[in-house]
C-alpha cells in the first residue's frame, strides 16, 4: 500500500469516526415525531416531589437580545433566537411537577372566552338566578420573569487540516453562546425572591476529506465527502431554561422558600448535590477553562532529568538524573525557588561524568488558577564536579551556572500539579567534559518531568 493511499484511508476513517451524524444522512422524507429531550430534561423530571405545587404565572419570557440572523451581503428580518421561550418555560415548569402554571401570556383570550360563555348562557338558558357561576380563575402567588438576554456569535472559531499530494482532510468549528436570566417575584409584596443565571454554548462543526489525483495518463480521480452539523438553537434554549428551572427550585429549597415532600433530610441532600455542581461550574470560565479556588503559599517539586551535554564532543546523547525544588509564591503568579539537581552527563565515545547543581530561580505562572498553564523561569547558581578534579586540567571543572526554561503545568487540584519542562544552562567553565578546547564555555540542555506538592496558607 502506497503512502498516498495510507494517508487517504486515515483521513477517511477520521471523518467517519468523528461524526455520528455521518451515518444517518437523510435520504428520504421523515414523519413528525415527539420533540427531542435535552440533557437536562431527565434531571428536571427526576426531582423529588414538592410538599405542595406552587401556582405561578408567566406573562412573557421573551427575547431581549434584539438580534437578527447574520447573513453575508444581505439583510434579514429573521430573529437570531426563537420567539417561543415562554412556551418552553411553561413546559419545563410542568415537567418539574413543582409548579402549577396558569395562563397569562394570552390572558385577554381567556377572559374573552369566559365572557362568551356568560353571554351565551344568559341568552339561551334564560333565568340564571339558580345557575352556578363560572369558577374563579386561579391567581399566582409567584410571577416568573426574565428572558433571553444575550446571544453571542463566534465566541470561538477554529479548525485544522492537512493535505499531501492531493489527499487531505480538514475540520472547522464555531461556537456561539446564549444566556438567560430567570427570577421569581412574590405577588403579595413584589419582592424578588430568587434570580438565577444560566448560559449554554451552541456548537457548529464541519468535517471533510478529499482526494484529487491522476491515477494514470489523462485519468483524474476526484473524491470528496464531508458533513456539517449545527446544534439547534431551540434545543439549546430549552436546555438552558430547564437548567434554570431546576436551579430556581433547589436554590428556593436552600432559602426555605419551599420544600420537598420528604422534608429536611431530602432538602439537605438535594442542596448539597446542587452546590457541588454549582461550585464546579462557577470555577469553569468561558471556553471551558476550569479554575481552582485558591493558590497555596509554598511548593515542593520532585522531578526526573534527561540532560543533553553540549561541549567539545561531537557525539551527544541523553544522560539521566533527578532533582528537587522548593518554591515560595510571592503572589499567585510570581515565585522564588531553590533548585537542586543531580545527573550524569554522557557524550563522545565513553564520557560519563557526575555533577550536581544548585540555583536560585524566579518563576512566573501565566494562568495560576487554570488547570493547564505555561510557566517560565530563570535563575543563577553553580555546577559542581562531584569527583576529584583532574590535576591535568588547566581550568576548573566547576563553575557558575545560568539557566532559563519553559514548563507546562497541569494542576490536578490546588495541592498537586504535574509538569514538563525544557531549560538551557550556561556554565562559566570549558572543562565540564574534562576537555578544554576553543573559546566557548560548555553548556547543556535539560528536559524534566515531575510533580509539585503545594502546602502552606492560601494567598
Amino acid at each position: 500500500m502506497t503512502l498516498l493511499r495510507k494517508i487517504y484511508i486515515i483521513a477517511l476513517l477520521t471523518l467517519l469516526n468523528s461524526c455520528g451524524a455521518y451515518y444517518n444522512q437523510p435520504v428520504a422524507p421523515s414523519t413528525s415525531r415527539i420533540g427531542e429531550t435535552t440533557t437536562e430534561s431527565a434531571s428536571l423530571k427526576n426531582l423529588p416531589l414538592p410538599s405542595e405545587p406552587i401556582v405561578v404565572g408567566v406573562y412573557n419570557f421573551k427575547d431581549q437580545t434584539g438580534q437578527y440572523k447574520s447573513v453575508e451581503n444581505a439583510s434579514t428580518f429573521s430573529t437570531a433566537v426563537p420567539q417561543g421561550a415562554t412556551t418552553m418555560l411553561i413546559k419545563a415548569l410542568e415537567d418539574s411537577k413543582w409548579f402549577t402554571p396558569i395562563e397569562r401570556e394570552n390572558l385577554s383570550n381567556l377572559l374573552n372566552e369566559r365572557n362568551i360563555i356568560r353571554s351565551t348562557r344568559q341568552e339561551y338558558t334564560g333565568d340564571q338566578s339558580n345557575k352556578p357561576n363560572l369558577p374563579p380563575l386561579l391567581y399566582a402567588g409567584i410571577l416568573l420573569e426574565g428572558g433571553i438576554i444575550s446571544y453571542d456569535t463566534n465566541i470561538i472559531t477554529g479548525g485544522y487540516g492537512a493535505r499531501y499530494f492531493g489527499v487531505g482532510g480538514s475540520t472547522q468549528y464555531r461556537q456561539d453562546r446564549i444566556t438567560i436570566y430567570l427570577r421569581a417575584v412574590s405577588t403579595s409584596n413584589g419582592k424578588i425572591l430568587k434570580t438565577v443565571y444560566v448560559s449554554k454554548t451552541i456548537l457548529s462543526q464541519a468535517i471533510d476529506a478529499s482526494l484529487f489525483k491522476y491515477v494514470k495518463f489523462q485519468r483524474l480521480l476526484e473524491v470528496e465527502t464531508g458533513i456539517t452539523k449545527n446544534e439547534p438553537i431551540q434545543l439549546a434554549i430549552q436546555n438552558a431554561i430547564e437548567n434554570a428551572v431546576e436551579s430556581l427550585i433547589v436554590e428556593g429549597v436552600e432559602d426555605n422558600l419551599w420544600s420537598t415532600a420528604e422534608g429536611t433530610v431530602k432538602n439537605d441532600s438535594l442542596v448539597t448535590t446542587y452546590n457541588l455542581r454549582k461550585a464546579e461550574e462557577e470555577s469553569t470560565l468561558l471556553y471551558n477553562r476550569t479554575q481552582a479556588s485558591e493558590v497555596l503559599r509554598s511548593g515542593i517539586s520532585v522531578k526526573g532529568n534527561a540532560p543533553i551535554f553540549n561541549g567539545d564532543f561531537t557525539n551527544k546523547s541523553f544522560g539521566y538524573g533527578g532533582g528537587f525544588k522548593y518554591s515560595l509564591y510571592l503572589s499567585p503568579k510570581f515565585d522564588i525557588g531553590l533548585n537542586g539537581d543531580y545527573f550524569y552527563f554522557k557524550g563522545g565515545q565513553d564520557f560519563y561524568k557526575e555533577y550536581m547543581t544548585g540555583n536560585i530561580t524566579l518563576g512566573y505562572t501565566f494562568l495560576p488558577l487554570d488547570r493547564l498553564t505555561p510557566y517560565v523561569y530563570a535563575g543563577a547558581g553553580g555546577i559542581f564536579d562531584i569527583r576529584t578534579p583532574d590535576p591535568n586540567l588547566t581550568e576548573d571543572s566547576s563553575g557558575i551556572n545560568l539557566q532559563y526554561g519553559l514548563a507546562l503545568k497541569y494542576n490536578l487540584n490546588p495541592k498537586l500539579s504535574f509538569f514538563l519542562s525544557a531549560e538551557n544552562n550556561h556554565t562559566t567553565s570549558d572543562a565540564i567534559d574534562d576537555v578544554v578546547n576553543g573559546k566557548r564555555d560548555d553548556f547543556y540542555y535539560n528536559f524534566s518531568i515531575g510533580m509539585e506538592f503545594r502546602i502552606g496558607n492560601k494567598l
